[in-house]
């Protein structure tokens, strides 16, 4: 499920064919510790959130990729709310990368699925979902040290343009799990029309991670601290988990000191890990309003 380096990869349940067989993905963009279990067929798995929540899915040509987009816009006078994946299956051990880093369990995907709002949209990353024949610029690097790089961020920003266009002038809202709240980081510090910003156990820093986990630096991929103050002026909370060993709590607060200012807060989450049933609780994360100065 996370995103960063590392995902720990193992088979549960293997005993009564593949339609049984589970396993356990690990996934962060420093060191992804993905402990949920969930269906080998995630094409399927994905499917079965986004059906029942009326998400239609299609594909998006971006900069230098196509990507998976799962969509429902039924007002086009209402504001738009984005959500950005986490790195998926980026790794299938500490040191092996995964072939294809379609996620197991689709947290940001689940989230999108549990909002009610009349316009969401999520958006899956590079090479995600996106069959590897379909998307010939994929490479390897693009699920492991170029996660944030800045042509990803570009095609990132490219779909978000695309997507804007279908609710003429009304305000973007963007959410990312993990390594998706990088990208949203990212790509808010590029635009104009973001009105909030939402994270969900996201990888604000990814410098600080990959030193917390031992994991090596990522100089091809840019670092959302280090635009913490060009967002300065966004509405934005951050939630993260007292039980996140993956990317801890501390990660939100050093992001929100570096933004400063009164645009920015923190939420402390207790009872959930990286990688848990975020979706279950999003109902009531979601009623927190970002809020500027407390209005």
């Amino acid at each position: 499920m996370l995103d960063r380096a590392g995902s720990v990869c193992r088979a549960c349940d293997a005993a009564r064919g593949f339609l049984r067989s589970l396993f356990c993905a690990a996934v962060v963009g420093a060191v992804s510790l993905v402990s949920g279990c969930a269906s080998l067929d995630r094409d399927a798995h994905a499917a079965s959130l986004a059906r029942p929540a009326g998400l239609k899915r299609e594909t998006l040509s971006a900069g230098e990729f196509r990507l998976t987009a799962f969509s429902r816009i039924t007002r086009t006078d209402k504001p738009l709310r984005i959500y950005i994946e986490g790195d998926g299956l980026a790794w299938v051990s500490r040191t092996e990368p995964s072939l294809d880093p379609t996620p197991v369990a689709a947290t940001g995907l689940a989230l999108a699925a549990a909002d009610t709002s009349a316009n969401v949209v999520y958006l899956a990353r590079p090479c995600q979902f996106t069959p590897m024949q379909d998307n010939p610029r994929c490479r390897m690097a693009y699920w492991t040290g170029k996660r944030f790089a800045p042509e990803v961020i570009d095609a990132m920003n490219a779909a978000v343009d695309q997507l804007v266009a279908r609710a003429p002038g009304q305000p973007v809202e963007l959410v990312g799990y993990s390594g998706g709240g990088a990208v949203a980081v990212l790509i808010a510090a590029r635009r104009s029309d973001v009105a909030s910003l939402r994270t969900v156990a996201g990888n604000l820093d990814v410098e600080y991670v990959n030193r917390l986990h031992h994991v090596s630096p990522m100089p091809a991929s840019r670092n959302p601290i280090d635009v913490a103050r060009r967002v300065a002026t966004i509405a934005q909370v951050h939630f993260s988990s007292s039980q996140d060993t993956v990317v801890p709590a501390e990660v939100a607060r050093r992001f929100a000191a570096a933004v400063g200012g009164q645009c920015v807060t923190t939420v402390l989450v207790r009872g959930v890990v990286h990688d848990g049933d975020w979706a279950q609780r999003w109902h009531a994360l979601l009623a927190q309003t970002p809020l500027c100065g407390g209005r």
